[in-house]
């Protein structure tokens, strides 16, 4: 059997890399079943038919994203509950089975290609619906991700320039096959850059979150990869330090790892709509300017998360202020 890719030990940015760092911004797209139930996070056991959305309005999401001078969008596809947005044949929890069947995936796509905006997508490695996972996870379980992202990646949505994972710290380090995961996707979409949420750490084969010691704050030259294969770092909802290094190791070679920084659109746990979503104040325009600032300087990327609401659509009050975050940058297009 041959061996699988992996990520090539350099102190310099690849050629993808590179592409990654001049999208600079974009927008993270927070929206399933949670929207419908008014959590951040369920446990896998809201019936899909609670997943009831009266449109999907994929065209203002991008569109919004296009005018506020961003460059790509990711898009959740499977949160930790395990409801899919779209009719993956592998489960009977998606939007096949809801209150609304439309493939969200292929909407994103249809308005990306309309805007010119590229597309990247969230994937939770955490299931808390599939049974597989439980029961039978080093085998079944890892290949039902397998068979998913072969969905999502095989051609059919066209170009996934990023797959954001999310979710590791529930299982040991070496269960994930995070080196077969990674093959598949470089074989079905080799310049797709692969990001693995609390990237940077020690005790890189242990269960729970890292260390605080490795919050991106705290990142130093030539600190451990905890997991690995990635090929860009997260830590979501931090910024990181003003001199942020770009070398990590594993294994006893070096790597070059660009960061991706999320920011909510709103204060506190803001990521899915809720009925009290609006009454959070809304995280300040100027901030979002400065560290936007910071980040890209650093040839780092930024996204802020917009969740769209229970009508498929982006809320106003985020809009005017992502709108006062482009001009501020000047970046905002007609």
């Amino acid at each position: 059997m041959a061996e699988y890719i992996s990520m090539i030990p350099d102190t310099k940015p690849s050629e993808a890399q590179k592409e990654q760092i001049e999208r600079k911004f974009g927008m993270f797209l927070h929206f399933g079943i949670n929207t419908f139930a008014n959590v951040e996070w369920s446990e896998g056991n809201i019936p899909a038919a609670v997943y009831n959305p009266s449109a999907i309005d994929a065209d203002q999401w991008v569109r919004v994203a296009y005018e506020a001078g961003m460059n790509y969008v990711i898009l959740i596809t499977k949160h930790h509950d395990g409801f899919c947005l779209w009719d993956s044949k592998y489960t009977d929890y998606s939007v096949a089975n809801s209150g609304n069947r439309t493939d969200v995936i292929r909407e994103v796509v249809n308005a990306c290609s309309k805007y010119g905006i590229k597309l990247g997508l969230y994937y939770s490695l955490w299931d808390r619906h599939e049974p597989t996972y439980e029961k039978d996870f080093d085998n079944g379980y890892i290949q039902y991700m397998c068979d998913q992202l072969t969905e999502l990646l095989d051609g059919r949505y066209g170009e996934i320039v990023e797959l954001w994972f999310d979710g590791a710290w529930d299982k040991f380090h070496r269960q994930w096959q995070f080196d077969r995961v990674y093959d598949l996707i470089k074989r079905l979409q080799p310049k797709c850059q692969v990001g693995i949420n609390h990237t940077i750490g020690d005790h890189y084969d242990r269960l729970g979150d890292p260390d605080q010691r490795y919050l991106p704050e705290n990142y130093q030259l030539l600190d451990p990869i905890r997991n690995f294969p990635s090929d860009f770092r997260l830590w979501d909802p931090y910024i990181g330090r003003e001199d942020d290094p770009k070398l990590y190791t594993f294994g006893g070679n070096t790597y070059y790892m660009p960061f991706e920084a999320t920011i909510c659109s709103r204060e506190g746990f803001s990521w899915f709509y809720s009925d009290i979503y609006e009454s959070k104040p809304l995280i300040d325009a100027g901030y979002i300017i400065k560290s936007y600032t910071q980040l890209v300087k650093q040839d780092n990327i930024m996204v802020v998360n917009m969740p769209p609401d229970i009508h498929g659509r982006l809320t106003k009050g985020d809009i005017d202020n992502l709108m006062l975050v482009a001009d501020g940058l000047g970046i905002r297009r007609k």
